[in-house]
C-alpha cells in the first residue's frame, strides 16, 4: 500500500524517453520529478515565470534518485510528492509508481533553495507557499 502524498500527477512514458534497452533513460526520471514539482507549485497558485519577474528564483540544490524498477514506453505512471521545509531548503520526497500494478519505479529526494534579488534567503517564500496546502493534504 502506498503512503499518503500531498500531490500526485499521472502521465505516460513517451517512446523517445527510452534508451536502447527499451526502458526509460535514467535522466528522464529527474524530468518527471521536476515536472511534478512545477505542477505542484501551479496547484498552489505559484508560477516560476512570475516568481522570476519578481526577482525570486527557486534553484535545485541537491538531487538523490534511487532507481527501483524500469518503466517502458507506453507505461502510465503516477508521480507523487510530499514537501516540507528543513532549514532554508524545501525538501521534496518524490516517488514514481507504474500505474498498472503500483510497482515503485523510482524514489527521490530533491532539495531546493530560494534566491531573492541575487541573495540566498532563509526560505520564507517556502513557508508561505506551504501554508497554502489544504489541511487534509498534510
Amino acid at each position: 500500500m502506498r503512503k499518503k502524498y500531498i500531490f500526485e500527477l499521472t502521465d505516460k512514458v513517451r517512446d523517445y524517453e527510452c534508451d536502447l534497452q527499451g526502458v526509460v533513460n535514467n535522466s528522464n526520471y529527474q524530468h518527471y520529478m521536476e515536472h511534478t514539482r512545477h505542477e505542484f507549485l501551479e496547484s498552489l497558485g505559484e508560477n516560476f515565470g512570475a516568481m522570476h519577474e519578481q526577482g525570486i528564483d527557486a534553484f535545485v540544490a541537491r538531487v538523490d534518485i534511487r532507481f527501483k524498477n524500469s518503466l517502458r514506453s507506453g507505461d502510465r505512471y503516477i508521480s507523487c510528492l510530499n514537501a516540507y521545509k528543513k532549514g532554508v531548503k524545501l525538501v521534496c520526497e518524490q516517488d514514481i509508481y507504474r500505474e498498472s500494478d503500483g510497482v515503485l519505479a523510482a524514489t527521490g529526494v530533491v532539495e531546493s533553495v530560494i534566491v531573492a534579488h541575487g541573495k540566498l534567503t532563509k526560505g520564507e517564500y517556502f513557508d508561505e507557499m506551504l501554508k497554502k496546502i489544504k489541511p487534509s493534504e498534510t
